[in-house]
């Protein structure tokens, strides 16, 4: 199963703060995170990351890279710095990709496109960075945590969910 996600900002102080995320602590964030990631890729599935994995060394981020199920991509988004990039347990790490998957072409990058390559041949523009906060134009989807429960998604349901907006409450 190939599954994509955004914006988890693990052990970044922020993200509480900016995007009134409903964990009491930080820690308390980076469990719920972690167990949500697990409960729901398998060790055999693959993710693409787009971008704003987490903050810290490059230790950090590797030991958290091998507490996490799957194979992982990252795509590279705006805080994302070196010592996330060259972590050990990236499958791949690049700026931007384009997927076959299902039939459709899918374009992966941090950053929401206007428009995007074959958008007239419906391609779908898979995005992070706004945080579920950005209106969408049609065939774009914001993979990123703030709008899936905090979990990873497939395209299967990230595609039935036009018209749905889950509410921003504390899992669990």
């Amino acid at each position: 199963m190939i599954y994509f996600t955004a914006d988890t900002h693990f052990s970044d102080p922020r993200i509480l703060r900016i995007d009134r995320r409903p964990f009491g602590s930080l820690a308390e964030h980076d469990r719920a995170l972690i167990a949500f990631w697990n409960e729901t890729v398998g060790p055999d599935d693959e993710v693409w990351h787009l971008g704003d994995f987490a903050k810290g060394s490059a230790s950090f981020v590797s030991s958290l890279l091998l507490s996490l199920h799957g194979s992982k991509h990252l795509i590279i988004g705006n805080n994302d710095a070196a010592t996330t990039i060259d972590a050990t347990g990236w499958a791949s790490t690049q700026h931007y990709k384009e997927l076959s998957l299902d039939g459709s072409l899918l374009i992966l990058c941090h950053y929401p496109f206007r428009t995007w390559n074959q958008i007239g041949r419906r391609s779908i523009d898979l995005h992070g960075h706004s945080h579920g906060r950005l209106t969408p134009v049609t065939r774009q989807y914001d993979v990123g945590v703030d709008s899936w429960d905090f979990r990873p998604v497939t395209l299967p349901a990230i595609l039935a969910s036009r018209g749905r907006r889950p509410a921003r409450t504390k899992p669990g």
